[in-house]
C-alpha cells in the first residue's frame, strides 16, 4: 500500500481519496482521520474533526494539501455521532454550504442532545450510575452537576443536525463514485461504515475499500457500553449489535481498511476474528466473576483495563461501568447470567 504524506499531515491513500489527521484535544486517541473523497460535484468529507480552533486550523490546511479547500466541500458523511467525528460539522456546513448525512438511529441522539437539558442528562446518569452500585463519592458531582444545570467551566456545544439520512445498505448519491452505506451498530445505535466498490489503486485482492469509522480498528477495541436514552426503556443489546456487525464487515472481503484512528490496513478478516475472540473471552472473565452475587460496579473494579482501577479518573470509571453492563446484557441475553431478585443495587450472578 503506497501512501503519500505531506508536511500538514494529509494522507495520499490514491483513487482521489485522502485524510488529514485532526487533533483531539488531551485524548489518548491523538486524532481522528478526517477521509477526503473527491466526487464529480466536489470533495466529500467522511467525519470531520473534533470542534477545536487547533482541530480547524489543520483540517483547512489538510484540505489545502489535498488541493482544494472547505468552501469547495460537497457534503459530509458521518460515521456516528460523536464529538470527536462530528464535532466540526457546523463550521464545516457554514463555510461550505454542505449537507451533513447520518444514520437516523444517531440523527435521533442529535436530536435528544439538543433537546434535553443538561440536568436531564446527568439526573440520568446519576440514577443510572446509582442503580449499578456506584459508591456515594462518585456519583456526588453529577448529582451537583444536575442541580447546578451545567458543568463548571464547561462550554455547552450542540451537535449539529444531520440535514439528510444515510440509507444502510443503498448506494449513495455520489457522482463518480461507488459507495455504499453498511449499518454497523454496537460502538453507537447508528454508526456506519462506508464500503468504497471500487478497484483499490494499488490493485490489492479484495472488493474495494472500507471507510471504518470506529467500528474496526487496526490495533485497539470502540468502547461498547449501554445506549444512552432517558426516555427508551427499551432493553437493549450494543455487543451483541457489535458482534453482528463485525461478522457482517468481515463478510465483506474487502483489501483495505480506512478507520479514523491509528492506520490504514489490510486483512480484515483477520482483524474481525481477533476482536471476536477478544469479546468473548472477556465475556468468559465476567462469567468468572459472577460465580458471586456481584453489581455492575464492582464487577468494572475487577475487570482488565489498560491501566489499575484506581489509576482510572472518574469520567473514564462511569465508562468503563457502561461497558461492563454492556457484556452483561449479553450474558443475560444469552442466559448465562440473570439478575438477583430484589438486590439494591442490582446485582447479578451466573446462571
Amino acid at each position: 500500500m503506497t501512501q503519500r504524506v505531506t508536511g500538514t499531515g494529509a494522507t495520499d491513500h490514491g483513487g482521489g481519496v485522502w485524510s488529514v489527521a485532526v487533533p483531539i484535544p488531551d485524548n489518548p486517541l491523538g486524532h481522528t482521520l478526517v477521509y477526503v473523497l473527491d466526487t464529480d460535484r466536489g470533495p466529500v468529507l467522511v467525519d470531520t474533526g473534533w470542534d477545536d480552533p487547533a482541530g480547524w486550523d489543520v483540517l483547512v490546511a489538510g484540505l489545502a494539501a489535498c488541493g482544494t479547500e472547505v468552501a469547495a466541500v460537497h457534503g459530509v458523511l458521518l460515521t456516528h455521532h460523536h464529538p470527536d467525528h462530528h464535532g466540526l460539522s457546523a463550521r464545516v456546513r457554514a463555510a461550505s454550504g454542505a449537507w451533513l448525512a447520518m444514520h437516523e438511529a444517531d440523527a435521533h441522539v442529535v436530536r435528544r442532545t439538543r433537546e434535553y437539558p443538561m440536568e436531564r442528562w446527568f439526573g440520568y446518569l446519576v440514577d443510572k450510575l446509582t442503580a449499578a452500585g456506584a459508591p456515594a463519592e462518585h456519583v456526588a458531582p453529577l448529582a451537583a452537576a444536575r442541580d447546578a444545570g451545567r458543568v463548571p467551566g464547561l462550554a455547552a456545544r450542540l451537535p449539529a443536525l444531520p440535514d439528510r439520512p444515510i440509507p444502510p445498505g443503498e448506494l449513495l448519491d455520489l457522482p463518480g463514485r461507488r459507495l455504499r452505506a453498511i449499518w454497523t451498530p454496537g460502538h453507537t445505535p447508528g454508526h456506519v461504515c462506508l464500503h468504497l466498490e471500487e478497484e483499490h489503486p494499488a490493485r490489492l485482492p479484495g472488493r474495494g475499500r472500507l471507510f471504518s469509522g470506529d467500528h474496526l480498528l487496526p490495533g485497539i477495541t470502540p468502547h461498547i457500553g449501554l445506549y444512552e436514552d432517558p426516555d427508551d426503556r427499551t432493553v437493549t443489546d450494543p455487543l451483541g449489535d457489535y458482534l453482528d456487525s463485525l461478522e457482517r464487515v468481515g463478510r465483506l472481503g474487502v483489501a483495505e481498511v480506512l478507520p479514523a484512528h491509528q492506520h490504514a490496513f489490510a486483512h480484515a478478516h483477520g482483524r474481525v476474528r481477533k476482536l471476536l475472540a477478544h469479546h468473548e473471552e472477556r465475556l468468559a472473565g465476567l462469567l468468572a466473576l459472577l460465580a458471586e452475587e456481584r453489581t455492575p460496579w464492582q464487577l468494572a473494579e475487577r475487570m482488565e483495563w489498560n491501566r489499575p482501577w484506581a489509576d482510572i479518573p472518574s469520567g473514564s470509571r462511569t465508562i468503563a461501568v457502561s461497558e461492563a453492563e454492556a457484556h452483561l446484557r449479553r450474558l443475560v441475553k444469552q442466559g448465562r447470567a440473570q439478575a438477583v431478585p430484589g438486590s439494591d443495587p442490582v446485582a447479578y450472578v451466573a446462571v
